[in-house]
């Protein structure tokens, strides 16, 4: 078992990895930029080590300087989280050619999968069904017009690398396509130092459901059930469910059985997720997220399993604890994803309490929130025996919640908790547009 871990990244999913070391007994280094010095990773880590200046091109995208940290402290292993260089299949070449661990998949299956368009073509080699889409990478605006005109619109221009709604765009012309394609490559490289973009047919009233996986690289590879992303604004999540109420057994047996074979056959390693757009009674392949997700916590709600320690024990020492057979998915759990609207200082932060409530963030009372990064300031979960009594759990606790000294987006997951077609269970991806009114 490794002794020390570097994490390169930031706010709650830092701390959510120090918290599982500490029970692991792993110390942990955490890297932060200049306008991190007072963040709660800081103030929890064993060591902490300024690596640069605010924006995160000086500081953590510097691949360089991450791995330098991490020798100079005496880590043996670099735990990325998510975004920045999470998937970047050259940080994770540099760290093992450092002689460090990474936690993620080697860099052969990275790149197969990291990148959104060799995903594609990795997944239809495993069978699974595709959205029509370019045939690779798009290199060039006058490329993008010419496939346009064999596609037809709406189509989705999307980073190759990254996630999140970073680097995405949604054109129905041409005259539209032309202007937002260097945006959006433009966006791409500041988020993820790769200005790659492919284009798909874009789906007008999908749901958008992924599976969490585990796998130690050789054959375990464990299912950990679906959650339902569709509430979305600017294709960034809001609000998490499982287990989603548009899929029927026999898809999510399909689903299923084409996730794990798809794991099985590239021989991943440590956690990740398949998401994929549901409509009209099928689904369709869209991308691998080739590290934990933002919204595992669901699934861990769901599960009982840790996910980051199965993932640090995978990559570190190639076993896991548990098999498929030790997995039961009962219950109902949500998530909503609290985003601030600006900077400034939290005066007043007392988080929900109260039964199968969690709350998972990096902010207190006096932090001064940055405007260099994502806005996500926390994650509010709860868990109930059915969906009707876990939306009411939800309502109740983010009425409870104190947060004074910023403009937040608590009151904007109020009113699609309790709209007529979320409570229903009969929505798609249009949901937020129909409901908050611009």
């Amino acid at each position: 078992m490794i002794k020390r871990l570097l994490i390169a990244n930031r706010g709650e999913i830092a701390v959510r990895i120090i918290r599982t070391c500490r029970e692991m007994k792993i110390e942990t280094v955490v890297v932060y930029s200049q306008a991190d010095a007072d963040s709660l990773p800081v103030k929890m880590a064993d060591k902490a080590v300024c690596i640069g200046a605010a924006s995160s091109t000086e500081s953590y995208l510097k691949k360089e300087s991450l791995i330098s940290t991490a020798l100079a402290t005496g880590c043996d292993a670099v735990h990325p989280g998510v975004g920045f260089l999470s998937e970047n299949a050259d940080f994770a070449e540099m760290a093992l050619d450092s002689g460090l661990i990474f936690i993620g998949p080697a860099p052969r299956v990275t790149r197969m999968l990291g990148d959104k368009v060799q995903a594609k073509r990795t997944a239809d080699e495993a069978g699974l069904p595709l959205i029509p889409g370019s045939d690779g990478a798009v290199e060039s605006v006058d490329k993008a017009v010419e496939l346009a005109g064999a596609m037809g619109f709406p189509l989705i221009v999307k980073a190759a690398s990254g996630g999140g709604g970073k680097g995405m765009r949604i054109v129905n012309s041409v005259d539209e396509l032309k202007s937002s394609f260097p945006i959006a490559s433009q966006e791409a490289a500041n988020n993820f130092g790769d200005p790659t973009l492919y284009m798909e047919r874009f789906m007008q009233r999908p749901r958008h459901v992924e599976v969490q996986l585990l796998a130690d690289g050789k054959d375990n590879v464990v299912y950990l059930g679906e959650r339902d992303c569709s509430v979305q604004k600017n294709h960034q999540k809001l609000l998490e469910e499982s287990p989603s109420t548009i899929l029927t057994d026999e898809m999510r047996a399909r689903m299923e059985e084409a996730s794990v074979t798809l794991f099985r056959n590239i021989g991943y390693t440590g956690a990740g997720t398949i998401e994929f757009l549901v409509e009209g009674g099928e689904f369709f392949f869209m991308e691998v997220n080739a590290r934990v997700q933002v919204e595992h916590t669901v699934t861990e709600l769901m599960t009982g399993v840790d996910i980051i320690r199965q993932q640090i024990l995978a990559c570190t020492t190639g076993v896991m604890e548990i098999t498929q057979e030790d997995v039961t998915i009962q219950g109902y759990a949500l998530e909503a994803r609290i985003n601030a609207r600006g900077a400034g200082t939290i005066n007043s932060f007392n988080p929900p309490l109260g039964p199968f409530v969690r709350v998972d963030t990096h902010i207190f009372t006096g932090y001064k929130v940055p405007p260099y990064y994502d806005s996500m300031i926390a994650k509010v979960l709860v868990q109930a025996r059915s969906r009707g009594e876990g939306i009411d759990r939800m309502i109740r606790v983010l009425n409870e919640m104190e947060l004074e000294g910023i403009d937040t987006n608590v009151a904007e997951q109020l009113t699609l908790l309790d709209c007529r077609p979320f409570r229903s269970g009969n929505f798609d991806t249009s949901l937020h547009g129909q409901i908050i009114k611009k």
